[in-house]
């Protein structure tokens, strides 16, 4: 091999290592803790973002809103937040976690009242969770999980909450409320609309809940972030029309 043919070899060499040494710093992995009830929306947009931002991969972390603030502050990598309720994204403002300035609304869904499909005891009202053939209702626990918080405020508005306390089976998340109604293993449950959906011919739908806080989505960057400009382009990419359309499907309402 002649000099010139071994500088050539070199030159190419330190260009194909320079290309991947680029590509690698360009590769990024997102990562978005986002409430239970979004898990197969997000899943099914994520797709999309991705083919938008060549080089970067979406990671999910799906659990209670409560339980994911948690997280983020015990240290967890996590890029962007996605809540189910406004108090929780409040309290990870309050704890200078969150990026305020990145924050927003994307969603709204709402609280229903559900029943297994097969083997249900009637419920009609709210009033009927009362009757002593609804044993166990199935609410999420409402010091992590939103859902419970909407629940309580639908039930002390009702009047109820003190008088089914003893029926109450606590759930870590709105999905594993679902699963136990699903499963027949609660007589009834607090769920938003979009599982219950999501639950096809597995539940019915008893009721729309009233009395409570609207259920509103906010999104935010968190203050720890590695990403920062990816993580914002994440909260963009929910706002525009293929993503809509995902959560729409999905049972969503815009704000």
């Amino acid at each position: 091999m002649t000099l010139r043919h071994l500088h050539l070899r070199l030159a190419r060499c330190a260009a194909i290592a320079t290309v991947v040494l680029a590509f690698g710093a360009q590769a990024q992995q997102l990562t978005v803790s986002a409430a239970a009830s979004l898990t197969d929306a997000f899943k099914e947009l994520a797709p999309a973002f991705e083919a938008a931002q060549p080089g970067t991969t979406l990671r999910f972390n799906f659990a209670a809103s409560g339980t994911l603030l948690q997280q983020i502050s015990q240290g967890a990598p996590v890029d962007v937040f996605a809540s189910a309720d406004q108090t929780t994204m409040d309290r990870g403002v309050a704890q200078k976690l969150i990026d305020a300035a990145t924050r927003r609304d994307f969603v709204v869904n709402s609280l229903v009242l559900i029943e297994p499909a097969e083997g249900g005891t009637g419920v009609k009202t709210v009033q009927d969770l009362a009757r002593p053939a609804v044993q166990r209702i199935a609410i999420g626990k409402t010091a992590t999980v939103p859902a419970g918080r909407y629940t309580q405020e639908a039930l002390e508005s009702a009047g109820l909450w003190a008088t089914l306390t003893p029926k109450f089976v606590q759930a870590d998340s709105v999905r594993q409320v679902l699963d136990y109604v699903s499963r027949g293993e609660a007589d009834a449950g607090f769920v938003y609309r979009t599982d219950a959906l999501a639950a096809g011919n597995k539940v019915n739908i008893v009721l729309t809940a009233t009395g409570h806080t609207p259920v509103s989505y906010p999104v935010a960057a968190t203050v720890e972030s590695q990403h920062k400009t990816q993580a914002q382009a994440f909260i963009r990419f929910l706002e525009t029309p293929p993503a809509r359309a995902v959560l729409a499907r999905h049972g969503f309402s815009q704000p």
